[in-house]
């Protein structure tokens, strides 16, 4: 039996108050707060700016043993080199977050490549080949040309996630290609009986391995609540309970 770990693309909402964070709450204290109603985050700040140690020290100071942040890699592997010869600048980007995996606290890390990034086998290849081999990694593609089994049969080799994304314009295949599953959840709204079936999908998927779920942040919390439903059986997938041999 894997884990679940659900939460939200980001947390530093002001706008979240006074729903989920409470009225008199200080923005310092939000990933305290944060951290005691969901298991992990998506980290959007390593897409554009370098984690100092200093900043990663204190994320890890504010979070529980148990917490995890998945962490989305930076446009210059992803959107200006387009994964063309970056070797250097991935092997640099995972060393800036040592002190995470030190804390154990290193979730998986995110490659979002652009919309109009087309399939290319060769570059895929070259970049796999460069990606850390205990390293927890997943790739959203976002142009529906890499939805193909020659993608999927690359990434299973090199136990890299398919990213499950789903918004308004694009759903990704539901292949597993890795020993644990990433989703992110970017429709603008989830009726209850679509929440169900998101919790039950995850809760099949979690019998065999780690499952990550991040939900869209808006200006309003709906996405932390979402998230919360997915926890909501208890200890049995938060935090206890055997596991399958993890990367992440």
């Amino acid at each position: 039996m894997g884990k679940i770990y659900a939460g939200t693309s980001g947390w530093a909402y002001s706008s979240w108050k006074p729903d989920f964070y409470p009225p008199k709450l200080g923005s310092a204290k939000f990933l305290d707060y944060y951290a005691t109603r969901l298991n992990s985050v998506e980290v959007n700040y390593t897409f554009r700016a370098q984690a100092t140690e200093k900043l990663l020290a204190g994320w890890i100071a504010a979070t529980p043993a148990h917490f995890k942040f998945a962490v989305k890699a930076h446009q210059s592997i992803t959107h200006i080199k387009r994964l063309r010869g970056t070797a250097k600048l991935t092997a640099g980007f995972f060393a800036s977050l040592d002190p995470l995996r030190e804390a154990d606290k290193l979730g998986p890390v995110l490659f979002q490549l652009p919309p109009n990034f087309k399939c290319d086998i060769p570059r895929l290849e070259e970049f796999l080949e460069s990606l850390p081999r205990d390293a927890c990694t997943t790739i959203e593609f976002r142009h529906p040309s890499w939805f193909v089994d020659d993608v999927y049969g690359r990434l299973r080799r090199a136990n890299v996630a398919l990213c499950l994304a789903e918004s308004e314009d694009l759903e990704t295949p539901d292949v597993a290609t890795a020993d644990f599953s990433y989703f992110r959840l970017r429709k603008e709204k989830y009726s209850t009986r679509a929440r169900a079936a998101v919790k039950e999908r995850i809760k099949r998927i979690a019998r065999h391995g780690d499952v990550f779920a991040y939900f869209k942040h808006e200006d309003t919390p709906d996405g932390a609540f979402y998230a919360q439903t997915l926890l909501k059986d208890g200890d049995k997938y938060r935090f206890t309970g055997a596991t399958v041999p993890a990367r992440c």
